[in-house]
């Protein structure tokens, strides 16, 4: 009876927009979606991830569109993401190169997969230098781009769900006007959906629950 005296907290319009959501995930009317659902033939499931984890490291692929960094910051805010100002200079920094239509496979390395106090960004390009990937593939520094591409792709509660509050693209950092190295990331954030710039320098620190991002090598070992 429990669960039946909850629905007395939804309102009928509220029971039949569930319906009526029921039959357009199935692709039919309202009616027949009820049908279906009470035959057993029609499940309600979550979409499937679009990233995975094996051992600490989360793999995923995107791909750019050739947007430039002026491009990025229109598009980003204009769909409600919060674009911090110093990423709004590496963005507009003329060392900020687009890509068009090649599609990187991405390893994000957690940060749990350092002590405390190897959690320093030269120790963590020198582990990703001797990383390979389940199929031996080496790891490079990617395109400054990837944040953008990253902050697009993956919700808030996606990045949550990887256990992480951020990840950082590993790119060739940029300088700022103040000539300070900036690495552009994905940060969630109680108050909003970031892309921010974090301290590009080789002695910054980092959190545990920060991601690191390379791109995948596309050259596959030889036999």
């Amino acid at each position: 009876m429990g669960r039946i005296n909850e629905l007395n907290d939804f309102t009928r319009g509220q029971l039949d927009a569930a319906l009526m959501k029921i039959g357009q995930d199935a692709g039919m009317g309202t009616a027949e979606g009820i049908r279906a659902f009470l035959r057993g033939e029609l499940s309600i499931s979550s979409p499937p991830r679009s990233w995975r984890e094996e051992d600490g490291v989360i793999y995923f692929s995107v791909t750019p569109d050739g947007a430039d960094g002026e491009t990025w910051i229109t598009l980003l805010e204009g769909n409600i993401f919060l674009v911090e100002y110093c990423a709004k200079e590496v963005l507009r920094s003329p060392s900020f190169k687009s890509t068009n239509g090649v599609t990187t496979e991405v390893a994000v390395l957690k940060g749990m997969l350092f002590e405390d106090q190897c959690r320093i960004t030269e120790l963590i390009r020198a582990h990703a230098e001797a990383f390979r990937t389940p199929d031996k593939r080496k790891l490079e520094k990617p395109n400054a781009e990837l944040a953008c591409l990253i902050r697009r792709k993956f919700t808030d509660k996606e990045i949550e769900a990887m256990g992480l509050t951020c990840i950082v693209a590993m790119h060739e950092p940029i300088n700022d006007s103040d000539g300070n190295p900036g690495l552009l990331s994905a940060r969630r954030d109680g108050g909003g959906r970031w892309l921010n710039a974090y301290n590009g320098r080789s002695d910054c620190r980092w959190g545990r629950d920060h991601g690191f991002a390379f791109a995948v090598s596309q050259a596959r070992p030889t036999e």
